[in-house]
């Protein structure tokens, strides 16, 4: 059997105060779709959480135009640990997300309130329209150390086989950004979009910058610091047939260091889970979604283990995911 990567699922995001997050990210981005809400014991990640089993408070949000969720996670009963305060561009791990928008204005850099930097791409795919036209992740600025290395991975492993630009230098785009100004080599990956399996079509094309720092030794920005501490944690894919996934990744020599082997539930959603890591130790999680909530008070699921994983979703399903939009702050 082989694996389908239907696309970038959503990208995890560490916070303190994840109500704040959701709202801020609802209001001026569009993820005004509450998928699930739910509290409970990240049992299985204690690989990395020193061991230790941490109770958190968890939200997915989606934005319909098209694109990636945001995993908006927690810690209950932890203080969760700063940022790595000299960040540059080009350190190992994820440096950014890509949201897409069809805005003229798009081809933007910024912080977010709690200094995780966002990148602003023009892109005009769409899955339901919009006033302002700002979408969902369509991406990740990943900081790598060896770039042919971290290539083989994400072409090999994920699909990213087409090469869009691949640049060294300087460049005057990202000068606002820590690091921005020193000597890199980007290279910009995208895949073919599948549109398969249950939200292929929401999800869409997606792409992966690559950063490596050609004149310094970059730092890794989770050294010394657990998942769910400040900042980007994990990017996640949506997947189906993860039995696959896992024996060729486990071939490649990228065996998973999380998996819930089994079904897991988030209350109000359900599926299996994996993780692996990149050829930096960056986290890349892998959902094979089984369960979703249509209208959870009545007990209307989207239930995907008993659909062809290769064939998508009706858009009129998909599409009545907007039961689960919210207009005021949580």
């Amino acid at each position: 059997m082989s694996y389908i990567i239907n696309g970038i699922q959503q990208i995890g995001i560490g916070v303190t105060d994840a109500k704040a997050v959701y709202n801020w990210y609802k209001n001026n981005l569009g993820f005004d779709i509450l998928v699930f809400e739910d509290k409970s014991e990240a049992k299985l990640m204690t690989e990395y959480t020193n061991d230790e089993i941490m109770n958190r408070y968890a939200l997915l949000s989606m934005n319909l135009v098209g694109g990636g969720g945001l995993e908006i996670w927690q810690f209950v009963d932890r203080t969760p640990v700063p940022q790595y305060p000299n960040f540059n561009l080009g350190d190992l791990g994820i440096n950014m997300m890509k949201l897409r928008s069809s805005n003229k204005v798009a081809n933007a850099f910024l912080q977010d309130p709690w200094n995780n930097w966002v990148q602003i791409v023009r892109d005009d795919y769409t899955f339901c329209k919009s006033n302002n036209g700002q979408g969902g992740v369509m991406g990740a600025v990943i900081g790598v150390s060896d770039m042919e290395k971290s290539l083989s991975f994400y072409k090999r492993l994920f699909g990213f086989d087409i090469i869009k630009s691949d640049s060294i230098g300087t460049f005057k785009e990202l000068e606002m950004i820590p690091g921005g100004t020193t000597k890199l080599r980007r290279v910009l990956l995208s895949r073919r979009a599948t549109e398969k399996g249950g939200f292929g079509k929401l999800l869409g094309p997606c792409v992966l910058e690559l950063v490596q720092a050609l004149d310094r030794t970059p730092n890794t920005i989770y050294k010394n610091r657990w998942w769910g501490d400040l900042g980007y944690i994990h990017l996640c894919f949506d997947v189906a047939g993860i039995d696959a996934l896992k024996k060729a990744s486990e071939l490649m020599g990228y065996p998973f260091t999380v998996d819930s082997a089994n079904s897991f539930d988030m209350g109000e959603a359900s599926g299996r889970f994996g993780y692996i890591e990149d050829p930096d130790g960056t986290l890349i999680e892998l959902v094979e979604t089984h369960k979703v909530p249509i209208v959870k008070k009545l007990g209307i699921y989207i239930n995907l283990k008993k659909r062809n994983p290769g064939k998508p979703l009706p858009n009129w399903i998909v599409k009545a995911m907007k039961i689960h939009r919210r207009k005021k702050d949580l």
